[in-house]
């Protein structure tokens, strides 16, 4: 007697690769438009590593970017989270090293926000670390020619806070495990002012990133630090 073929359940399937999830931000401080919007949006459904990076949007405001993060984070339960935000006085890509626990807002947010030394989380660690390999990062970079740094400060004001957020969520949510995160900042564009770095130029130096951080899961000992 032949055994019935037994019908494969969805749990039979083999698991497809959790997306890359890339956020930028909307244009604020009366830009027109926000390079780091930019460079997600071209990264958006591309393969990169076996991966597929979704892009969206955050708010240039305190809490709502949280709030909004962390429902990406819900729904796409990503493999790796990478936040870009613009840093106009920057001629190179930055990786972040370190998220504070402080929000000191020199101009307010698009909503009119401007917090003044407030906690992003009450409560929770003074400081958290990118799980990104930075380094690795930065190497690979520099090695295609892409301006590229390990950067001590993400500042205080909204890309700092979304850093923070995202790094305390990853540490302490449910459903993450694994996930690691961190946050870079990107340079204007040309047509914006200087120092700046062209679009094309900066996509292809995130593309390198994010197959390098998905490549590693332990960063290299480079030297790359600061001495002010």
């Amino acid at each position: 007697m032949v055994a019935a073929r037994r019908t494969p359940r969805p749990s039979d399937k083999p698991d497809k690769p959790r997306p890359v999830l890339v956020t930028g931000f909307d244009p604020f401080g009366g830009d027109a438009l926000n390079p780091s919007w930019l460079v997600a949006q071209a990264l958006h459904r591309r393969q990169i590593g076996g991966h597929r990076v979704v892009a969206a949007q955050l708010p240039t405001v305190f809490g709502d970017s949280l709030k909004r993060l962390n429902a990406l984070l819900a729904a796409h339960r990503p493999a790796l989270v990478i936040c870009l935000g613009l840093a106009a006085t920057r001629a190179a890509i930055s990786l972040e090293r370190i998220a504070i626990n402080v929000n000191d807002a020199r101009i307010a947010d698009n909503a009119g926000a401007q917090p003044i030394d407030t906690p992003v989380v009450a409560g929770a660690p003074a400081a958290y670390f990118s799980t990104l390999p930075i380094k690795a990062m930065q190497a690979e970079m520099n090695w295609a020619g892409i301006p590229a740094e390990v950067s001590q400060t993400a500042g205080t004001f909204v890309c700092n806070h979304v850093f923070y957020g995202l790094m305390h969520r990853l540490a302490t949510g449910r459903g993450l495990k694994g996930t690691r995160g961190g946050f870079i900042h990107v340079p204007m564009l040309p047509e914006q002012g200087a120092p700046s770095l062209p679009l094309d130029r900066m996509v292809e130096g995130l593309r390198i990133g994010i197959r390098t951080a998905l490549a590693l899961q332990h960063d290299v000992r480079l030297g790359a630090g600061a001495v002010d």
